[in-house]
C-alpha cells in the first residue's frame, strides 16, 4: 500500500472517529494533520475507542500529548546517533 493510500486511509478512520463522538469533521481533519503520520494517527484513534472523550479540549490535549512523545522520541534518536559518532571518533580518532 502506498503511503499516501495509507495515510488517507488513516484520516478518514480518525475523522469518522471524531465524527461517530459528535464532533464536526473538520476536528478529525485538523487533528489528522497536526499528527501527521498514520501510526500516530491510529494511536488517536485508540483514545477515541477507549475514552470516548466528551469535549474538543480533552482531543485536542491527547492530540498534543501524542505529538510531544513523538518529538521526544526524536530527539532521543538524534542524541543516541549523536552519541554513538562521538564515541566512534573517541575509540577511532579521527
Amino acid at each position: 500500500m502506498s503511503d499516501y493510500k495509507e495515510w488517507n486511509q488513516t484520516k478518514d478512520r480518525l475523522v469518522d472517529a471524531v465524527k461517530a463522538l459528535g464532533f464536526r469533521a473538520e476536528l478529525g481533519e485538523l487533528v489528522a494533520k497536526n499528527l501527521g503520520s498514520p501510526k500516530a494517527m491510529e494511536r488517536m484513534i485508540a483514545y477515541l475507542s477507549y475514552v470516548k472523550p466528551n469535549k474538543e479540549e480533552l482531543i485536542v490535549d491527547e492530540m498534543l500529548a501524542i505529538c510531544s512523545d513523538i518529538n521526544a522520541w526524536k530527539d532521543k534518536k538524534a542524541s543516541e546517533e549523536a552519541n554513538a559518532a562521538y564515541n566512534d571518533i573517541l575509540n577511532k580518532g579521527l
